[in-house]
């Protein structure tokens, strides 16, 4: 924000090109993805876009204007993932982008401290978001992890999720982090019995299978939910006025 310099992330593998099973979400085929590796440049400007430098600077704005009330705490959501998605997420740039969230979270927690405060990373579980779904692996991995969730009555929401989050974490419950100070909401996604389902399905999925051995159809209605598609409650062919007059302060 001091130099006005555009900075842009990218989803890329380090060191390697990255090849693996994933999803054509257009077309609803499965084809080989394939991503060549990150320069440092893209690297380093990830870390600026997605890392813990803008945290820091909203927290140290909230302190010098005087608004943070004593025992205040900030938490910065976070994702590692699995095994199956490390090569393009979490040792990839986006990976060296969420170890600096990390490192902010030591320094922004030492200083809430102060007034009985802190600081966390909240690690949550894989969602469907516009954001994962440009992550190569991902749109599969969530059709998987989602099925074998739900059959095992694990399968949370986003609200679901930041409702244990708050209840069960900060501030109910025990309040327990990992040897690195984060809140583990990934927990039950990263059950071996979990992952292990994921990891046989994972070879047997083709074109023809997806929505039969994977929840395919779930993923896809979670992300045309995001844009207010799929509604029970829309009338999609109803005709609707696109000028609406209401009751607004025009500055």
């Amino acid at each position: 924000p001091d130099t006005g310099e555009v900075k842009r992330s990218s989803l890329k593998p380090i060191g390697e090109t990255y090849r693996a099973t994933a999803i054509d979400t257009n077309k609803d085929t499965i084809i080989e993805a394939e991503v060549e590796p990150a320069t440092q440049q893209e690297i380093d400007d990830t870390i600026t876009v997605m890392g813990g430098e803008d945290w820091e600077l909203w927290m140290s704005a909230l302190a010098d204007a005087g608004v943070l009330a004593k025992g205040a705490r900030s938490v910065a959501f976070s994702y590692i993932g699995t095994e199956i998605t490390w090569p393009i997420y979490w040792h990839g740039a986006l990976g060296k982008a969420k170890e600096d969230l990390d490192r902010a979270a030591a320094a922004i927690d030492a200083k809430l401290q102060e007034s009985g405060g802190g600081a966390n990373v909240a690690v949550l579980k894989s969602v469907v978001t516009q954001a994962s779904a440009a992550i190569p692996v991902m749109p599969l991995y969530i059709a998987m992890v989602y099925k074998v969730m739900k059959e095992k009555g694990l399968h949370e929401g986003t609200i679901e999720q930041l409702n244990r989050l708050f209840g069960e974490r900060l501030y109910g419950g025990e309040f327990t982090t990992d040897e690195a100070g984060r809140l583990r909401l990934d927990d039950w996604e990263l059950r071996d019995d979990v992952q292990q389902a994921c990891k046989d399905l994972w070879p047997q999925v083709t074109t023809e299978n997806l929505f039969q051995i994977t929840d395919y159809a779930g993923y896809k209605h979670e992300f045309l939910k995001l844009f207010g598609f799929e509604r029970d409650d829309v009338d999609y062919d109803a005709d609707v006025n696109p000028e609406v007059e209401f009751d607004v302060v025009t500055l």
